[in-house]
């Protein structure tokens, strides 16, 4: 990806204000659709809801035929086994054509055919881009997302003649070790989660300790460049209601209580010299982040991690070429913001650290779960992490700019702007992963079907207990409708033994096809609420006067969230 692609603005402020105002009227059109929940299918009739016209036209379509006529947007080659009315076409081209795309024009990154990008087809579980120390420990979704927005981030911190990153919700720090010890980048990583960022220090410890073996191994220790610093992981939680003044203080204390550098972790316990942190192991004398721009066939003595979807708080770090007096602690550099699948409100609360706080140069933030995210008509959705912090004085109201959607005045001032918590919830499931179980006819398919089924006779029994919460039945597609009731209804202190009315199972059995066909109209929404929330953001950051681009970095068939939001805050 060149620099043009990544940080060239494709929109123009008018252009984006129209497709705001598309996308609000498209899904307030289509909201029954998006706020519904499939488990209620039968105990709704959901299908009844549907345009009359529509419900011969879909009820008889085969699994693969629903993938390839309603949620493949790429299929050039749509055959109807009938005359599908005008009304679910425009639909369906309305929805694809609204969404941003999500993989990019010329994707090189995999094979014809295959769910995981080119780099895990010599080795289903190890990136070929990736060396094998940054893959310990990480998940390859993870390897391929840490490569990709590591390299991101090292752009961008050239670009702003800045080495300073801070991390947001690190996590066990996978991403931190690959800016620090792959990039060379100065990183602070902050995470709420005190157990996770004892695992990160541990971890590199034991990076450290792999690290010295190679040095010892190879003799190379005239190749290792002079180290920024050690990665620095703080334990803290970043309120999204505080200001910037508030978060770069909080910066400013972790920094004052920055602890010394790990000690390598493994048998030998020598500790590094401080030349030795960032690495070059390669006889070449390249350093570890160069295997990205290498072919995939290069010596693997360098490595990457990758950590987990943490979704945490926040801290930054002061940057470059400043006498480090003994007061400047009143002084804070410049730093570059990252957030890897950063959950709910954490995402809007770094754009609006970004935007207001003056050391802030640039930003790269990966979004998820949507449905955490704070709105005016839910400002305490299910799951939200409340922070341990004081809650406001008793009759304050939050203002509108405090939620996390929407952020942007324009869409904050469109009719049926809003989005419903089952329909942001709705925007962060997986598109491509649903085609394939619909091409592949998947056994899996059956759980929608399943679960909406156990409600009717939850429902019979207790009209009260609506929607509740059975969680995931282990490999529930394998079993026969009646033990997976068995199961469900134990689950929501209903007795397991509860008769069920053969006729009434197998007659709700045969409209599996009708739930799966209900569930891809309301998947086909989910990509446009995203663009919405997303672009509702990019449009925030153009009213308080930055440009930025979303860009698909990663490869939507193996990471669903895929959409990276970059900005640079303009210079002078």
């Amino acid at each position: 990806m060149s620099d043009e692609e990544t940080f060239a603005s494709s929109f123009s402020a008018e252009r984006r204000r129209g497709l705001a105002e598309r996308l609000t009227s498209f899904l307030s059109q289509y909201s029954h659709l998006s706020d519904s929940y499939i488990i209620e299918f039968f105990t709704e009739d959901l299908w009844h809801t549907l345009p009359s016209k529509w419900q011969p036209v879909l009820q008889d379509l085969s699994y693969p035929q629903i993938a390839d006529l309603l949620l493949d947007c790429t299929n050039g080659d749509r055959r109807y086994p009938s005359v599908w009315p005008l009304s679910l076409l425009a639909f369906r081209a309305s929805a694809h054509a609204l969404a941003f795309p999500r993989e990019q024009r010329r994707e090189r990154g995999s094979a014809a055919g295959s769910v995981k990008p080119e780099e895990f087809l010599e080795n289903q579980s190890q990136s070929s881009l990736l060396g094998h120390i940054f893959r310990k420990h990480v998940k390859p979704k993870k390897q391929h997302e840490i490569r990709k927005l590591g390299t991101l981030v090292k752009q961008l911190c050239t670009q702003t003649d800045c080495n300073r990153v801070v991390d947001v919700g690190s996590g066990q720090g996978h991403l931190t070790r690959f800016l620090s010890f792959g990039l060379g980048l100065s990183v602070t990583a902050i995470e709420a989660d005190r157990t996770l960022v004892a695992m990160a220090s541990k971890f590199d410890g034991q990076l450290l300790w792999a690290l010295e073996k190679e040095r010892q191994k190879k003799n190379c220790a005239s190749q290792l460049p002079v180290c920024q610093s050690f990665p620095r992981h703080v334990a803290g939680w970043v309120n999204p209601k505080a200001s910037w003044e508030a978060f770069v203080k909080q910066l400013r204390a972790a920094d004052c209580k920055s602890e010394c550098p790990p000690t390598p972790s493994g048998p030998s316990k020598k500790r590094l010299r401080g030349s030795e942190h960032q690495v070059r192991m390669s006889s070449g004398g390249s350093t570890l982040s160069d295997a990205h721009s290498h072919d995939s066939n290069k010596n693997e003595s360098e490595e990457e991690l990758s950590a987990e979807d943490c979704c945490s708080c926040i801290r930054p770090v002061c940057p470059e070429r400043v006498h480090l007096e003994e007061n400047s602690h009143q002084r804070c550099r410049a730093f570059v913001l990252t957030g890897l699948h950063a959950c709910g409100d954490l995402s809007a609360t770094l754009l609006r650290h970004f935007v207001h706080c003056p050391h802030v140069r640039g930003i790269t933030s990966v979004a998820c779960c949507y449905m955490k995210i704070t709105t005016r008509e839910n400002p305490t959705p299910p799951g939200l992490v409340t922070p341990p912090v004081p809650p406001p004085p008793p009759g304050r109201e939050p203002r509108p700019s405090e939620f996390g959607y929407p952020m942007s005045s324009w869409v904050r001032g469109l009719p049926g702007h809003r989005l419903s918590y089952k329909a942001r919830e709705g925007a962060c499931h997986a598109v491509e992963d649903y085609v394939r179980r619909l091409r592949e006819e998947s056994e899996l398919l059956r759980t929608h079907c399943y679960r909406a089924m156990l409600e009717t006779f939850v429902r019979d029994t207790r009209p009260d207990l609506r929607r509740a919460g059975i969680q995931t039945i282990k490999k529930a597609h394998l079993l026969p409708f009646t033990e997976y009731a068995r199961l469900g209804l134990a689950r929501v202190g209903l007795p397991p033994e509860l008769a069920l009315d053969p006729e009434r199972v197998e007659a709700l059995l045969k409209q599996q096809g009708r739930v799966v066909v209900y569930f891809s109209l309301a998947l086909l929404l989910a990509p446009v609420v995203e663009t919405l929330v997303l672009l509702d953001r990019m449009m925030y950051l153009q009213e308080n006067g930055v440009d930025s681009q979303l860009v698909p970095l990663f490869d939507p068939n193996f990471s669903p969230r895929n959409f990276v939001l970059v900005a640079l805050k303009p210079c002078g």
